[in-house]
């Protein structure tokens, strides 16, 4: 089934990532053949630096030293995972590869006292929230004979188990859920196209920003 292809979405895909079910292959990327205007790429990049100036400046307001630096890290990473999902709907493993052992390297400085046990419960945590959107996916599959998540999406939910409190992980596949549907619907209107139940979402690109707000949000509740 060929995704629909909205406005919001069109501009993130001018060079897309080749490769399935977001292996390492999703990193290398095609030309279209059809430039660009020179001007609109300055205004995305420049866009992309100042929305990267600013993840790592809240991080570190929020969380100084260390492990401020880790939230910039984790912010940095959501960015161009939600790029990347939004340009070709998979998420390269590579991305999600460096995310996860950075939520244990942080895990492991909040409890440095007691460093082994944190990184251990960071890791379940992980694998199982992973295991349930793995499980979500197949159940989804036998009932639609179709995927609704893609595994990139389940990699990604291990990273989210890594870095977020039980508590926090809930808000974050609201958060991301939510603002998916909104984004949808919102872009139908505007285009004055019909609402389609079986329309595809790249959904790391609401859920990784989702992980990035909600650790923000953990970090700013623990420094009050």
């Amino acid at each position: 089934m060929s995704p629909p292809n909205p406005a919001w979405l069109s501009s993130l895909r001018e060079r897309p990532w080749r490769g399935d079910g977001g292996g390492d292959e999703g990193l290398r990327v095609t030309e279209r053949g059809i430039a660009e205007p020179v001007g609109r790429k300055l205004v995305t990049y420049a866009a992309l630096i100042a929305l990267a100036g600013c993840v790592a400046i809240a991080s570190l307001v929020a969380a100084p030293g260390l492990l401020g630096l880790f939230g910039a890290a984790l912010g940095l990473l959501m960015i161009a995972i939600a790029i990347a999902d939004a340009r070709a709907y998979l998420i390269p493993d590579r991305l999600t590869l460096a995310a996860f052992p950075l939520g244990l390297a942080d895990a492991a400085a909040k409890g440095i006292e007691n460093m082994p046990e944190a990184i251990a419960i960071a890791a379940l945590q992980g694998f199982v929230l992973a295991l349930a959107f793995f499980a979500l996916r197949e159940t989804y599959r036998r009932l639609r004979h179709r995927h609704g998540l893609g595994l990139g999406d389940v990699k990604l939910a291990a990273v989210a188990g890594a870095w977020l409190d039980w508590t926090l992980i809930p808000a974050a596949i609201e958060i991301a859920a939510l603002s998916a549907l909104f984004a949808y619907i919102a872009s139908q209107l505007v285009l004055r196209q019909p609402l389609h139940a079986t329309a595809k979402l790249p959904f790391g690109l609401f859920f990784a920003p989702a992980i990035w707000i909600c650790w923000l949000l953990g970090a700013l509740v623990l420094q009050g």
